[in-house]
């Protein structure tokens, strides 16, 4: 929904291959997110080639986006918070609490 509501004229094809997937998983969940009422598509009437749309994001799909960052942000700070922990016993158990760690790598 984040790169549909950056540049809405992506193609399925350009939206697929920035997120890792095939055109064709791109394209159910383009039209999952059409039938759900998320997304419309808009023909763009100045393009040259026939068959051009925009995907656009609704009203409801715009708040939708809103609950998934929201969620995002909460998930990530759980995770944060879990690591910060973890980070600090290691660091404990290490002996190495505040201290800078430098890390030579040697080349083969």
């Amino acid at each position: 929904m984040r790169l549909i509501s950056e540049v809405p004229e992506r193609s399925t094809r350009q939206i697929a291959d920035m997120v890792g997937i095939s055109n064709g998983s791109a394209y159910y969940i383009i039209t999952t997110l059409v039938k759900k009422g998320f997304v419309k598509l808009e023909t763009l009437k100045k393009s040259h080639r026939k068959g051009k749309y925009a995907y656009l994001l609704t009203p409801k799909g715009i708040r939708e986006k809103s609950l998934l960052t929201h969620r995002s942000i909460k998930r990530k700070k759980k995770e944060y918070a879990e690591l910060k922990v973890e980070i600090e016993s290691l660091e404990k158990e290490a002996g190495l609490k505040g201290e800078v760690v430098k890390v030579r790598y040697r080349e083969k």
